[in-house]
C-alpha cells in the first residue's frame, strides 16, 4: 500500500502509523518481523544520509522493497530527509511510493517554489509527497527545540504546494538519544485543525511513550524514529560482546540487536495505535 493510503486510514481512525528509518538490512527486517508482529502497518524509510552511506540508492532500497514485498502486513517505502532532487527522481524509478523532499533550509518563499516543483514530480509518478516547514534541527547534532511552525504558514504552504503531507516544528528535534523533548500540543492541535492534510512528526526517538501518544490525540498522524531504535541496536550489540569478547561471527551479536529492534517496533507501533 502507498503511504498515503495508510496514514489516511490512521487519520480516519485518530491513529498513527510508525515510520522507522533502514540504514542495515538488519533494519528492514527488523521494522518488519515488528509489524508483523503487532499485526499493524508500517512505513520503511530510507534517508538520504543512509544512501550517502551505502554509496548508491539501488542496494539498500532493493533489499528494502523486497522486505516490504514479502510482508504479511501493509507496508510502504519512504524516502527521508531528500534535499537532492536527482536522488528524488532516482527513488521514483526504483519504486519508492513515498517522497520527504526537505526544503526546510530554504527561506519560506524558496521552498514554496521547491516544494511545488517537487509535489508536481511525485504527482506525475503517483507517489506521496512529504514536506517540511520550520528546521527541527539536530540532523548535525545540534538541536533546535526553539524553532516552531507558524499555523498560517502551514496553511498557505499546504495551499500552495499541493502536497500530501506535512511535517512541523513543534519542540521535538532530529538526533536525540534522551527522551526529554518538550512538545507544543496546543501548537499541534492548532495547526492540526488549520491544514488540510496529515501532519507529521519527526525527531520523535526524542519524545516519550506518554507524550507520543498525547502527540497522536493532538493530531499528529505519521511519527518519524530512527535514532531511539539505533540506540537499542548499538548498545545490544555492545552488551553481547562484552559478554563474550571472543565472538567473531556477526550473526551472533547483530542478530540479537536486530531481535531487540523488532520487538521494540512491536511495542511502538501498538502505542501509535492507541492500543
Amino acid at each position: 500500500m502507498s503511504s498515503l493510503d495508510l496514514i489516511m486510514k490512521a487519520d480516519r481512525a485518530g491513529t498513527a502509523i510508525g515510520a522507522f528509518n533502514v540504514i542495515l538490512l538488519e533494519h528492514a527486517e527488523a521494522i518488519i518481523a515488528g509489524a508483523e508482529a503487532a499485526g499493524l502497518p508500517v512505513i520503511l524509510q530510507v534517508s538520504q544520509n543512509a544512501v550517502k552511506y551505502h554509496g548508491a540508492l539501488a542496494p539498500i532500497s532493493l533489499a528494502a522493497l523486497a522486505c516490504v514485498g514479502s510482508s504479511s502486513i501493509p507496508a510502504s517505502l519512504h524516502l527521508d530527509h531528500a534535499e537532492d532532487t536527482e536522488l528524488i527522481r532516482q527513488a521514483l524509478d526504483l519504486g519508492y511510493d513515498s517522497i520527504m523532499y526537505d526544503g526546510s533550509k530554504l527561506n519560506f518563499k524558496e521552498n514554496i517554489e521547491t516544494s511545488k516543483a517537487m509535489s508536481e514530480l511525485a504527482r506525475s509518478y503517483g507517489a506521496t509527497i512529504e514536506v517540511e516547514l520550520g528546521e527541527i534541527g539536530g540532523k548535525d547534532g545540534v538541536h533546535a527545540p526553539g524553532v516552531r511552525t507558524k499555523p498560517s504558514d502551514a496553511k498557505s504552504f499546504v495551499t500552495e504546494t499541493g502536497v500530501d503531507l506535512l511535517a512541523v516544528a513543534v519542540g521535538s528535534s532530529h538526533a536525540m538519544t534522551i527522551r526529554d523533548a518538550q512538545l507544543d500540543f496546543e501548537l499541534i492541535s492548532e495547526i492540526h485543525a488549520l491544514v488540510p492534510v496529515p501532519l507529521v512528526l519527526h525527531g520523535s526517538s526524542g519524545v516519550s511513550d506518554l507524550d507520543l501518544q498525547r502527540a497522536v490525540r493532538s493530531g499528529m498522524r505519521k511519527i518519524n524514529i530512527a535514532t531511539h531504535l539505533n540506540h537499542i541496536f548499538s548498545n545490544s550489540i555492545r552488551s553481547t560482546l562484552a559478554a563474550d569478547p571472543g565472538l567473531v561471527d556477526p550473526r551472533k551479536y547483530i542478530g540479537v540487536g536486530r531481535t531487540e529492534v523488532s520487538q521494540e517496533i512491536t511495542r511502538l507501533l501498538k502505542i501509535l495505535d492507541l492500543d
